[in-house]
């Protein structure tokens, strides 16, 4: 018995068909996994935080503020979150894995900027721009395949004519 499919027949079903999108989704998840993982644990997050800070320092960027138990409680509950998220994407990635990882990186990216805005650790503006490419090159070729859709596919949404199809 084939297990039923995630979502509905529709707009999430369909998206980017090309395979270097799923191996854009894969590489985005690596980077999540590489980038992460040392977020996940108490005892990783101190090895970090001192690596980050010390990074900074060398860059003349800054350190990061002193390790407490609330920040150190995000930083676990955001690298677990993304540890696991990172790992579906990796075992098993389906274009709609690209469109809310891309989603979630235009949020991250969002804070980010408002953090970076607001005077915080600037060695930030390396995650931020990586967080900002990675979604834009996972948004994009879904924006173009709404616009385009399937080419043998003459009917837009809701029954409206594609860009460029004739009538």
């Amino acid at each position: 018995m084939r297990p039923s499919a995630p979502f509905p027949p529709g707009p999430l079903r369909s998206g980017p068909s090309r395979p270097g999108y799923l191996r854009v989704v894969r590489a985005s998840a690596w980077y999540d996994l590489v980038v992460t993982a040392g977020f996940a644990t108490p005892w990783t997050y101190a090895l970090v935080h001192r690596g980050l800070s010390a990074l900074g320092n060398a860059l003349g960027l800054g350190a990061l503020p002193p390790l407490d138990p609330i920040q150190t409680l995000y930083a676990n509950l955001m690298g677990s979150v993304v540890v696991v998220w990172a790992l579906l994407r990796i075992v098993g990635p389906l274009p709609v894995h690209g469109l809310l990882d891309g989603v979630a990186r235009v949020l991250f990216a969002m804070w980010q900027a408002y953090a970076l805005a607001h005077g915080a650790f600037r060695v930030l503006w390396l995650f931020f721009v990586v967080e900002a490419a990675f979604g834009v090159v996972q948004l994009v070729p879904w924006w173009r395949s709404r616009l385009t859709g399937p080419a043998d596919d003459a009917a837009g949404p809701r029954g409206r004519p594609r860009l460029g199809a004739s009538s």
